[in-house]
């Protein structure tokens, strides 16, 4: 068995500490690395020079550090890099969707970091190239572009851009004629909008100092945005808004929502000035999204005990709940996901028995009929759709061993056409390669799924490396799709899973229940049951696998370090939310108060203090033989501050009893996504990979990859 390389005998930086201590509920804990935290940290989001230089100077050692002691492993780097690189079609295209006289669609130029977006002629012809982000992003250490929306008659442009990571977006307007932007330009906004029928001026939501989308205003072209009109002002920081049209132009739609209540406000498109009407009042635990059907909303909602949720319809002309008639009634253990309405028909994504497939209704009939899949886990996703009165739906399909495909499926006809197949220029053989599905006992007695993938010759003795990825919050669910950055991990002899834990959709609304609040717990033992059962059945050791997982899912790579350390040879956390009491008792951060109902409100709630006290993985460090860990950050994050890990690092190190290294890498140019380019989160990935080759032993194995 090959053993784990080792580290540099390198001192990591020294910080110092500062207690600071807080109360609530009667309950003191003291912080010694608060200080971490700039004071200035609204500002400095917008204009990262104004970093406290102390602070500076503290992540600059923490950089300095993680470089020396993965110095060695920069030829590993390079190759990982190249061979990532070496899958993607530098030059790849989307399949253009129709829209009246156009086809929209986007592109990379070789070498490109950045889309293009592109129109051309509906029945096909040379491409305008409306937008180059690129040049865009030309001479900017950081840039991300946001929605981008054509107006109805197909002279505009809406297109949104952060040049700073901290998720500010700036709008602008571009002429498509002469290509050029109008003067027109809103500062601080969410990063989208949506534009009148008449194409005279969009809506779109402001973010506060806070950065929380507080405000909906309708901007007139031609104007300057001080004098943009308020449509909407949301007293509640505790929930999140956003403002979106419909394809037919007909409506603007406000949907104001937290983790557990939602509520929509309506706009006539053609009558910007009017005020939003509610179409139901929230009210706590009643979610519901709208879908346009014509002189019909198809409403998708858990009202009326519909855990998995069901679907309703009701009359433009009054929308209340007095007016839903139930449509497609609720089915307990098929939870419908999402849904897109047509002239015709109706489509819904929804999950049963862990997988997920998609139903068509023809809406005269009445009459239902599946798109059928044959392989036993695979990833599906509704494209949506520009254009209401068609026939055609377009939908994505993966595996973990089959590149992504897009189709157009006549829901009249029921023929699937192949419209484009992920192209692998360094070559993709699937026969090469094992995905399988297993089902690990938790230690309450139910089944966690679990996806995997390895070479159909890696021996299963145990001795195979593994990297596990976890997520397993806000119902989010990991798909079992194609990736081809980790065939860099599998084809070294990895074996590559996704633990499909509680807190995720993966079983049902009930397995997210069972994954917030006060069952988090569940998510973390968990995770910490798959790693045993791979053990178990032979996939690998304990001592050979590496766990990963971003921002919640960083959270949980924390939790899993505490509670049980002996059981990972490694852990990578990228963007962690580790300080989680700390955050949620904050009331002035961006996120805090609309994630109340997702992990409680410890300021309000002694019960909920309590309850994040026992898992908030920074309160829970201690005195243990901790793997290796690696922490990645971002500056310029909102959503999970850069102070988290920072903290978080320092405390491992002053409390661990293993010598095993705790390095701290974080991206002075970017927020929480990140590198903004492609190529660039590419050479971020291979850091990640270059940690699990290094810890698991097999960094030493570069140049013996088997093609």
């Amino acid at each position: 068995m090959n053993r784990p390389q080792a580290f540099p005998a390198t001192n990591p930086p020294a910080t110092e500490k500062r207690p600071v201590s807080d109360t609530h509920h009667g309950i003191s804990r003291t912080d010694d690395y608060a200080w971490l935290r700039a004071d200035n940290w609204q500002e400095m989001f917008r204009d990262p020079s104004l970093l406290d230089a102390g602070i500076r100077a503290h992540l600059e050692a923490e950089n300095a550090y993680q470089a020396a002691l993965m110095a060695d492993t920069a030829g590993l780097r390079k190759q990982l890099f190249a061979e990532m690189k070496g899958r993607i079609k530098e030059d790849d295209s989307t399949v253009p969707m129709k829209d009246g006289p156009y086809a929209y669609g986007s592109s990379y130029r070789l070498g490109g970091e950045q889309p293009r977006y592109f129109r051309m002629p509906r029945d096909g012809g040379s491409e305008q190239i409306l937008l180059d982000g690129d040049a865009e992003a030309a001479g900017k250490p950081y840039f991300r572009l946001g929605g981008i929306d054509h107006s109805a008659d197909h002279a505009r442009l809406l297109w949104a851009f952060d040049d700073k990571g901290s998720e500010f977006f700036t709008l602008r307007v571009r002429d498509l004629a002469s290509n050029k932007d109008l003067d027109d330009s809103v500062a601080n906004t969410g990063g989208g909008g949506a534009w009148s029928t008449d194409d005279k001026g969009f809506f779109y939501t402001r973010l506060d100092p806070n950065h929380r989308p507080s405000k909906v205003f309708f901007h007139t072209l031609g104007e300057t945005a001080d004098r943009d009109r308020l449509v909407y002002e949301e007293p509640d920081p505790g929930f999140f808004m956003n403002v979106e049209g419909t394809r037919r132009n007909d409506w603007v739609m406000i949907s104001i929502n937290d983790h557990e209540t939602s509520e929509y406000r309506l706009i006539s498109a053609t009558a910007p000035g009017t005020e939003p009407r509610i179409v139901a009042p929230r009210e706590t635990g009643l979610q519901y999204e709208l879908e346009e059907g014509g002189d019909i909303f198809f409403i998708l909602t858990n009202a009326d005990d519909a855990k998995d949720f069901k679907i309703v319809t009701a009359p433009v002309s009054d929308p209340r709940r007095a007016n839903w008639r139930e449509l497609v009634p609720h089915e307990p253990g098929r939870l419908i996901l999402s849904l897109i309405g047509f002239e015709h028909y109706m489509a819904r994504l929804e999950r049963k028995d862990g997988l997920p497939r998609i139903v068509v209704r023809d809406r005269e009939t009445g009459d239902e009929h599946f798109i059928s899949f044959d392989e036993e886990a695979f990833s599906l996703a509704l494209a949506g759709a520009y254009e209401y009165d068609t026939d055609i739906l377009r939908f994505s399909y993966s595996s973990m061993t089959t590149p992504a495909q897009v189709f157009d499926y006549n829901m009249r006809t029921r023929e699937r056409v192949l419209l484009k197949t992920q192209e692998v220029p360094s070559g993709h053989d699937a026969d090469r390669y094992v995905t399988r599905r297993l089902m690990a006992p938790a230690p309450d007695g139910e089944l966690v799924p679990v996806s995997l993938i390895h070479l159909r010759d890696t021996p299963l003795d145990g001795s195979a490396p593994c990297q596990l990825y976890g997520y397993g919050s806000y119902g989010i669910t990991v798909p079992a799709g194609f990736n081809t950055n980790i065939l860099s991990l599998v084809d070294r002899g990895f074996v590559y899973a996704i633990a499909h834990v509680r807190g995720g959709k993966d079983k049902g609304y009930g397995w997210y229940d069972d994954g917030k609040r006060a069952h988090k717990r569940n998510t973390f033992t968990d995770f910490i049951a798959v790693a045993r059962h791979l053990v178990a059945e032979r996939y690998t050791s304990h001592d050979r696998i590496v766990a990963q997982g971003g921002s919640a899912g960083g959270m949980l790579m924390g939790a899993i370090a505490n509670m049980a350390p002996e059981c990972f040879g490694g852990i990578v956390a990228e963007v962690p939310f580790v300080d989680v009491l700390t955050t949620m008792l904050d009331a002035t951060l961006p996120l805090t108060p609309p994630e109340w109902p997702e992990w409680g409100n410890p300021i309000a709630s002694q019960e909920d203090y309590l309850t994040i006290a026992c898992y908030s993985p920074y309160d829970n460090v201690g005195a243990l033989d901790y793997p290796p860990i690696l922490a990645l950050a971002g500056l310029t994050d909102p959503r999970v501050t850069y102070w988290e890990p920072a903290k978080w690092v320092a405390r491992l190190r002053d409390r661990k009893r293993s010598d095993n290294p705790v390095l701290f890498k974080i991206n002075m140019d970017s927020g929480h996504a990140g590198a903004s380019g492609r190529f660039s989160r590419l050479e971020e990935i291979a850091y990640i990979y270059a940690f699990a080759l290094r810890v698991t032993g097999k960094a030493d194995l570069a140049e013996e990859v088997r093609s």
